[in-house]
């Protein structure tokens, strides 16, 4: 009498079997505030959970965890001038600062090194204020427990470009590379990073002094080494990455493009 087919009458929905995934991908979510569904797919497999890409991304967009794009400034196109990336953990560190406030409304001003190779975060110096010198006793600093690469790429602030800088690089060895005035794509390994570091980081943590920022700041950059995958590495931690290189220098088979 109404019209419905016996099978559309007894038809059962079937059990939701994706209620563990679920838990996992919005634990994961609200841990990660700033990760998308690709960075909660990486993790997962990072866990050892295989599953599926699509699943992730279905059930992500489900929950409605999709993380909201901050607005941009428009940058005039320029031409990009390529980057070559090194072979060899150490070879080539880029530098550059990032800026923040505590609650205080004081000044947060950090020096950002990354390996070009590896991607990893070498060092984060989280002051109030960092000069020549204070760069190069960062530097100092990370030779004893690291030693110092062959060169280093900065953009042509006067913190890189003062004379103590130019008379340190000179006697410890190190070339300086320095990229054309307004051109920051030609630093872009760390301008990446600056970019993760601030959007993962610094929006995400009021800081009530400067010791509490240092420690926030390295606490993300250890999580940044050891636990966050990355595309551009195949999926694997900067720190793993590394110690992969070192092995087999010959497996970096992975494009240039800075992620």
């Amino acid at each position: 009498m109404v019209r419905m087919s016996a099978s559309a009458f007894r038809y059962q929905p079937a059990p939701d079997r994706n209620g563990v995934l679920r838990e996992r991908i919005v634990a994961l979510a609200h841990r990660h505030r700033r990760y998308g569904a690709e960075m909660i797919y990486l993790k997962l497999r990072q866990a050892g959970l295989l599953v599926n890409h699509k699943r992730v991304d279905r059930l992500y967009a489900l929950e409605g965890l999709q993380v909201r794009r901050r607005k941009r400034k428009k940058i005039p196109i320029s031409d990009r001038c390529p980057l070559v990336r090194p072979v060899e953990a150490n070879r080539v560190w880029s530098m550059d600062f990032v800026f923040d406030r505590t609650a205080d409304s004081r000044v947060l001003k950090c020096l950002t090194i990354v390996d070009d190779a590896t991607h990893e975060a070498v060092a984060i110096a989280v002051e109030r204020g960092i000069n020549g010198m204070g760069v190069i006793r960062m530097l100092d600093r990370l030779a004893l427990a690291r030693g110092l690469p062959q060169a280093i790429r900065t953009d042509n602030g006067k913190e890189f470009c003062g004379k103590d800088m130019l008379t340190w690089a000179h006697e410890a060895g190190v070339q300086l590379f320095l990229i054309q005035p307004g051109k920051p794509n030609q630093n872009a390994y760390v301008e990446s990073f600056n970019g993760r570091f601030r959007d993962e980081c610094l929006n995400e943590h009021w800081f009530t002094s400067l010791a509490h920022a240092q420690v926030i700041v390295e606490q993300w950059r250890r999580e940044y080494n050891d636990e966050r995958p990355k595309r551009g590495l195949g999926g694997l931690t900067p720190s793993a990455y590394a110690r992969q290189l070192a092995r087999n220098p010959a497996t970096l088979t992975l494009g240039s493009k800075a992620l």
